[in-house]
């Protein structure tokens, strides 16, 4: 082959290696770009991992869409502040690292288990001529407490919340020493905070035999047990049922809750015409702040930081 057929051929397979060199400093020009994009965010940032395409977000941008989804945008700015730091210390939590170590840490947004409304969602919520005021609120929740989180003995601590409680929060475990019961008296005005459902013998019997079998094996309950065979065994100081009885087997409040469809474990089962009634109390597992509890505190003047230190005991608030 003529030589000078040589070097053109050779010419051209190093375009594209020379134009992405010139383009990058690199031959791996993603890999630049990407490293390029995650040096422009903060410290604490989140890898959006989305669709397999990756890209940095600073956690205070991230935060007022995930505000969006877990507390109703129309609450008090004090409530909509206290979630804002509950959030964050959740996902710094996540990052795993010490507070206050001031190194870059982050997480994939795939391992926060945390919903995050984007744009297009909250414009369709609120609808575009009120998105705009809306968003500001909760943009200004997350920048007046940024960098604000909740420590226990120097450790981020497990920032437990929930939509209501059944008139009081519950004791957590010797692991959550900051968990500790407080009165939520305002909580019964929430919105959905009582569910009655009812049940035939069948359904009931149904759905309590689809829940996963125990360590100890099925258990299964056959309708002619129902209601004979239904007791509570035991409840917590919150009114939470812990522990019941369904035609010989053993459940615990959860089980029984989930199966059911119910919105929290503070329940009564009883029977009713032919079947099953079950009335449940509260919204969520009624650990840690009560949503309902903080905004009606919140109407009463109380300030963030008095509300995140009346639903969490011996924590203290740090902002890095």
């Amino acid at each position: 082959m003529n030589r000078r057929i040589i070097v053109g051929v050779l010419a051209g397979l190093m375009v594209p290696y020379l134009t992405t060199l010139a383009w990058t400093g690199t031959i791996h020009g993603e890999e630049l770009r990407h490293e390029q994009q995650a040096g422009a965010v903060g410290k604490r940032r989140i890898l959006l991992d989305r669709g397999g395409t990756g890209y940095y977000m600073d956690v205070e941008e991230y935060l007022p869409g995930v505000l969006a989804r877990q507390m109703p945008a129309d609450y008090e700015i004090e409530a909509l502040r206290a979630q804002a730091v509950v959030a964050r210390t959740y996902i710094y939590k996540q990052m795993g690292g010490s507070p206050g170590d001031g190194s870059v840490q982050e997480v994939p947004e795939s391992a926060l288990d945390l919903d995050c409304m984007e744009t297009a969602q909250m414009k369709a919520l609120w609808g575009s001529a009120q998105f705009p005021a809306i968003y500001e609120k909760l943009e200004d929740a997350v920048q007046s407490t940024a960098g604000v989180t909740m420590v226990c003995d120097g450790q981020y601590i497990d920032a437990m919340f929930c939509r209501a409680t059944a008139g009081r929060t519950r004791a957590g475990d010797e692991g959550h020493p900051y968990l500790q019961p407080v009165d939520c008296p305002k909580d019964v005005e929430a919105d959905g905070y009582l569910q009655m459902l009812t049940f035939t013998r069948d359904e009931f019997a149904g759905k309590i035999s689809g829940i996963p079998d125990s360590s100890s094996g099925a258990r299964p309950v056959e309708p002619g047990q129902i209601p004979d065979s239904v007791q509570i065994v035991s409840r917590d100081d919150g009114g939470y049922v812990t522990a019941l009885q369904i035609g010989g087997h053993d459940f615990t409040g959860e089980e029984v809750q989930y199966a059911l469809g119910l919105q929290s474990s503070c329940f009564t089962l009883e029977p009713y015409e032919d079947g099953m009634r079950a009335v449940a109390k509260g919204i969520g597992h009624g650990y840690g702040l009560s949503q309902a509890g903080a905004n009606a505190r919140a109407r009463e003047g109380w300030k963030a930081e008095e509300i995140l230190t009346y639903f969490y005991k011996n924590i203290e608030l740090i902002s890095e």
